[in-house]
């Protein structure tokens, strides 16, 4: 029944840790990012508007497990999308169950606010950071493998738009939470990064278990 919460900026290579966290200690993982990006992804293929709350809200609900596969959502667009779809409060609240209920059962789950309105009791929170160049060199080298043709000084606009959307946005902005570990990836391989992360993690679990 571990919950392990994982907070963290755009391309700080959260979700490359989450995954590797999850196989080690044999918990199912959720990437949340990937509910706002099937919820940005409908509305864009339907040509709609993200300033239109009620339609961002009906493509929240309508988002469904066997969708997050999808590669597309690992696009530049999409991506972009995604932070535009997340400011609206509806938006989250509609995808806020299917959060919680996933959790339930033991997880590891990554995202903005995993730790701070998701899953506020988990057993383990990090919050992962990179200064926002690195950042931008990560998306820019994972956008250009997609084919895409995008130069890094546009990503690295792009990714510090997002991270002021997400720091400002009214309902749950992305946050540290008080009781968060900060691990900063920015000279960190994602082995190193994922070394220190099971240090943290082993020694937090440590402390509860003998509490208990």
């Amino acid at each position: 029944m571990t919950v392990i919460a994982i907070d963290g900026t755009f391309a700080s290579g959260k979700g490359t840790l989450a995954r590797r966290l999850s196989v080690h200690y044999e918990l199912p993982h959720l990437d949340t990012g990937k509910l706002y990006r099937a919820a940005a992804k409908i509305v864009l293929d339907n040509a709609g508007n993200f300033d239109d709350i009620e339609a961002c809200t009906k493509a929240a609900r309508d988002v469904k497990a066997d969708c997050l596969d999808d590669p597309v959502l690992k696009s530049g667009p999409v991506g972009a999308a995604a932070s535009k779809i997340a400011v609206h409060p509806e938006v989250r609240e509609a995808l806020l169950d299917f959060q919680r209920e996933f959790a339930a059962g033991g997880a590891v789950m990554d995202g903005r606010d995993i730790g701070t309105v998701i899953c506020p009791d988990a057993d383990v929170k990090l919050f992962i950071d990179a200064k926002p160049e690195e950042r931008a060199a990560r998306r820019h080298a994972e956008l250009t493998g997609y084919g895409e043709k995008i130069t890094f000084e546009t990503v690295l606009e792009q990714l510090k738009e997002r991270d002021h959307r997400d720091a400002y946005r009214a309902e749950a902005p992305l946050k540290i939470a008080t009781d968060a570990h900060l691990i900063d990836t920015t000279n960190l391989s994602i082995e190193r990064a994922f070394v220190a992360a099971v240090k943290v993690i082993d020694a937090v679990l440590a402390v509860k278990t003998a509490k208990h």
